[in-house]
């Protein structure tokens, strides 16, 4: 050991005078008369450190493999950087090369690369500076959805991955099972024999814990989730994956309106905590990605959310003066462009739309009285659209059974959610969080492909 070492990010902030010890990957070099400067990162903050090597410092096969992309651990004394943008540097006294990169195959030279290419590499992408901050951004957003729910005394519920039921009853589930593909069982009448799978049913990835929540919000009163969940949907949008996190908060004795309070506080602190904690990532996307990103994230913050039922909302785009690429038509559900143009044109701030016809909506959300709509609540923010979707639970054993049948899903695999009505049934209510969606909005990036380590999509399941 050189010194005392630590990461990037708290080192730039030591005096000068310090003897450190940084480990970390290269990201340039550049050679001047007699001495050498290398840009080094360690992913704990945008800022690189620079590394000043005076001639003889190393000997000439170390200095040789010190390329862009190598892994080395310097040491030395903190020095004042004359350097624009950086306070201080490290002057090395001794450094070692922990693994070596080619610097004619090494894919990420410094220039300019696109989201395809990068996502091609994606064992190396994350050492990007767009990705180092997205995935920043990315934990910072993990670590405050836990301090929200735990500060508000919710317990964390581990659903399961693998279910016998479709909470969205939309059917589009990976199917889970260990049956030869190559021989599978069959009955008397030729359908598929489960009864000789692991589970001695069909069996699916989930789409949602929702449900599952539900149990322990019974028994806990207020309860989240936060974990994977899968749709077979194909599709190839920039807005679509295979394999997604959702954070999925249930309340008991909850109605709607408790429902929509909850998911503003939600989302206005999270938000708060990225910019608090991670300003210089959302300053390089404001920069780089999308310069609306910043001061769209500083209003919502601080702005109260506008409320309207669907069938006001309708009325407002039907009175719009635009033809619309999607007709808008009470019953259909509402579009990205619809909810762009309420949030970003005519109320200029956040809306929860509340109220949809109980046709596009799933079976559990609460029938309202008038025969026609559920309290179902979506909440829409400027940029990006739906953000949050969520409802009052339907908590009446004979409605929620009625509306499991009008939809014609089959009543075995839902036995446990209708008995939860007939024992201590209570009002509750709960909303649904797709992770992913978030960072789009917060980092301004395009493509959802591009806020996860790792995108699950239709004929792509590399890394």
């Amino acid at each position: 050991m050189l010194g005392p070492g630590g990461y990037v990010r708290d080192i730039l902030a030591m005096p000068v005078g310090s003897s450190v010890e940084i480990s970390g990957w290269v990201k340039t070099r550049r050679d001047s008369k007699g001495i050498h400067f290398a840009q080094v990162n360690d992913g704990s903050c945008m800022q690189d450190l620079q590394l000043v090597i005076d001639d003889g410092v190393l000997t000439a096969e170390t200095l040789a493999l010190v390329t862009t992309g190598a892994s080395v651990t310097a040491g030395g004394e903190l020095v004042a950087s004359p350097g624009a943008g950086q306070s201080v540097e490290l002057k090395v006294t001794g450094l070692a090369v922990h693994g070596g990169a080619d610097t004619v195959t090494y894919p990420l030279q410094k220039k300019g690369h696109t989201m395809e290419f990068l996502r091609d590499i994606a064992h190396l992408r994350s050492r990007s500076n767009t990705f180092g901050a997205v995935f920043r951004v990315r934990n910072a957003v993990s670590y405050a959805i836990h301090r929200f729910f735990q500060e508000r005394g919710f317990i964390y519920v581990h659903t399961p991955v693998i279910t016998a039921s479709d909470c969205e009853g939309a059917g589009a589930m990976f199917g889970v099972t260990t049956l030869d593909m190559q021989n599978v069982p069959r009955t008397e009448g030729g359908a598929i024999d489960f009864s000789q799978d692991f589970f001695g049913k069909p069996a699916y990835l989930t789409v949602s814990g929702q449900l599952e929540a539900e149990i322990f919000a019974l028994a806990f009163s207020n309860v989240y989730t936060f974990g994977p969940t899968f749709r077979a949907e194909n599709s190839n949008t920039p807005r679509h994956l295979a394999e997604f996190w959702m954070v999925e908060p249930e309340m008991a004795f909850c109605d709607l309106a408790g429902d929509m309070r909850l998911a503003e506080d939600f989302l206005k602190y999270v938000i708060r905590y990225v910019l608090d904690t991670c300003l210089a990532d959302i300053e390089f996307f404001t920069k780089r990605i999308d310069p609306t990103v910043l001061g769209t994230l500083e209003h919502v913050a601080s702005v109260d959310f506008e409320h309207v039922t669907y069938t006001e909302a309708v009325e407002i785009l039907r009175r719009a003066d635009r033809t619309w690429e999607f007709p808008v038509e009470w019953g259909c559900d509402l579009q990205a462009e619809h909810e762009r143009f309420l949030t970003e044109e005519t109320f200029k701030r956040p809306v929860i739309v509340t109220d949809y016809p109980k046709q596009i909506k799933a079976f559990y959300m609460r029938a309202n009285d008038d025969g026609k709509t559920v309290r179902a609540m979506d909440v829409l923010a400027p940029r990006i659209g739906e953000i949050i979707g969520g409802s009052q639970r339907e908590e009446r054993h004979d409605v929620l059974q009625a509306r499991i049948v009008e939809q014609g899903l089959d009543l075995e695999p839902y036995w446990w959610y209708l008995d939860l009505r007939r024992f201590g049934s209570v009002p509750h209510a709960g909303f649904g969080l797709g992770v992913e969606r978030i960072l789009m909005y917060l980092t301004g990036m395009k493509n959802i492909r591009d806020v996860i380590p790792f995108p699950r999509t239709p004929g792509s399941a590399e890394f």
